[in-house]
């Protein structure tokens, strides 16, 4: 399947890979995974487990020419997110930053005022911005309005593997967004990835799907291949959907006239 013409754009940077391998349950096996067997040209980072003295350091396990990802993972207030961005900068991460903003501990869902206000701040400072978000199609147009480069909207919990909980809302912010819609956490299946790509999203973005699998690099095989068919399926343009009754494939009537 030929996909170096239909490239994600991030930014102003391309690539051909529309996989992203969220980090938060790193160990050295899923990130040669998910780079040798899905492809993976992005992988996040926290910040924090980046940015430690003597101890075990994530960007030790992460291959050149992988794009890093750096994330505001711990933030509980745009001032706090904008900090942690300014110290991956200065840690040689570059200009990418997926901005979380997260104040509630029990649910981890995203404070989508205090993502907007994080996201205007960085993208002035010329950030790329990738902002994680709950699906609401006002706060997405804020964003845009920030300069964001990418919308990430959950498709459920963080690390839940239910999959597109807010399938219907994603699908709207696809159809009225003119940005790249990456749907992060939540995805646990590469059905559900390949589902997430055919609604029209250009990435998606998993981590506990292929870090908890029984075997990490079949997994990340397997959401490689899956990506890949909804995407092009989604290029393709779906077939017609039957809502009542039955539409034969091939005629009924005819032959047995003559």
């Amino acid at each position: 399947m030929e996909n170096t013409r239909d490239k994600l754009t991030l930014g102003g940077h391309e690539f051909t890979s529309r996989f992203i391998l969220g980090s938060g349950k790193y160990n050295l096996d899923l990130i040669r995974a998910a780079v040798q067997y899905a492809q993976a040209q992005i992988i996040t980072l926290a910040v924090r487990r980046a940015n430690t003295a003597g101890a075990e350091n994530i960007l030790d396990y992460i291959p050149p020419g992988i794009t890093l990802l750096p994330n505001t993972s711990g933030a509980r207030k745009a001032e706090e997110a904008v900090r942690i961005a300014h110290l991956a900068r200065a840690l040689g991460c570059g200009d990418f930053i997926k901005i979380e903003v997260v104040h509630d501990s029990k649910y981890l869902l995203p404070d989508n005022y205090e993502t907007v206000k994080a996201t205007e701040i960085l993208a002035r400072e010329g950030f790329v911005v990738l902002p994680y978000m709950y699906p609401d199609l006002n706060v997405a147009r804020d964003l845009v309005n920030a300069g964001a480069a990418a919308v990430m909207p959950l498709g459920a919990p963080i690390g839940s593997n239910k999959g597109l909980c807010t399938r219907d809302f994603i699908k709207i912010l696809v159809d009225e967004i003119d940005l790249p819609i990456i749907v992060d956490a939540g995805i646990g299946r590469p059905s559900q990835a390949c589902e997430a790509m055919e609604l029209g999203a250009a990435a998606v973005m998993a981590n506990t799907a292929i870090a908890t699998a029984g075997d990490i690099p079949a997994m990340a095989g397997a959401f490689k291949n899956a990506i890949e068919a909804g995407r092009a399926a989604y290029r393709a343009g779906l077939g017609r959907v039957v809502e009542q009754g039955a539409a034969a494939s091939s005629p009924l009537t005819g032959f047995l006239n003559d």
